[in-house]
């Protein structure tokens, strides 16, 4: 790799949310995409709305993509995904790490890509970046390929020799902590991330949004809906005490917040 490979980038080190959109998902867990100017939430009954984003993290040192979107493309052909990161300075082949929450669909689609030689074949969408999951979430979305995880998407991180299996809690290169949530799926992961002179929360789907951490909220679409309302309580309170910066993946105001409590009330700092 080139001297100057990391340092071609004009970006400072930082957090970008990495928008892919508005999008309703109903019980037939497809993601319609969701215009606020035009677009009823009346006429999509049953449904929920959110934000779907990713997000570039930037050190000084490398690059790395939190959980990577569905996966869509853009009337040019490209992967959304990629274009997001190109407005940011950063080509995909200087993502150096992706941390996957878990792999349901909206969160792996971005990881993979058609080939451009040949469309009919897949390959991984950022050729330099290692894949972290949890092993217990390997196997679960293994078992349960289908409506929620895309089997065609695993089956390619499989033989492309840059995935890692996590297990359990642990940390990687001294900055990047892990440990299992559960919640939202069995082997869901959170990861705490100090860079930058910050702490970064990202909970993935176990705290998707910020108001469901101004409230006690249980999800119907949780594997443990009530283990998950009681994490984020537990999530809150520790980004509070440790002033931690928390990263929304489903949030369409808020991508990006530190809280407090005032009141008896959580709030944006």
């Amino acid at each position: 790799m080139p001297k100057n490979y990391f340092k071609s980038m004009i970006n400072k080190p930082g957090v970008y949310p990495l928008s892919e959109g508005c999008y309703t998902i109903g019980w037939d867990k497809i993601f319609k995409p969701f215009n606020p100017a035009v677009d009823s939430m009346t006429e999509r009954p049953a449904s929920l709305l959110v934000e779907i984003q990713p997000f570039l993290l930037i050190t000084e040192k490398e690059n790395i993509l939190l959980d990577t979107g569905l996966g869509f493309y853009a009337e040019n052909g490209a992967l959304i995904i990629h274009q997001l990161l190109l407005k940011h300075n950063v080509k995909p082949e200087q993502i150096n790490k992706v941390l996957l929450s878990h792999l349901h669909k909206d969160h792996l689609g971005g990881a993979v890509m058609k080939d451009e030689l040949d469309a009919s074949k897949m390959k991984t969408a950022f050729s330099n970046a290692t894949y972290f999951v949890q092993q217990g979430e390997w196997d679960y979305a293994i078992q349960h390929s289908g409506n929620s995880y895309d089997a065609d998407a695993l089956d390619v991180l499989k033989w492309s020799n840059q995935l890692e299996l996590l297990d359990g809690s642990g940390t990687i290169d001294g900055f990047i902590h892990y440990k299992i949530s559960g919640g939202h799926t069995p082997f869901h992961q959170v990861h705490t991330i100090e860079a930058n002179g910050e702490k970064y929360f990202f909970g993935g789907d176990v705290a998707p949004q910020l108001g469901q951490m101004q409230r006690k909220f249980v999800a119907k679409y949780d594997f443990d809906g009530k283990q998950s309302a009681q994490l984020r309580l537990d999530y809150t309170k520790e980004g509070i005490e440790n002033d931690y910066t928390f990263l929304f993946f489903h949030d369409l105001k808020n991508p990006i917040a530190k809280l407090k409590m005032e009141n008896g009330m959580v709030t944006v700092k």
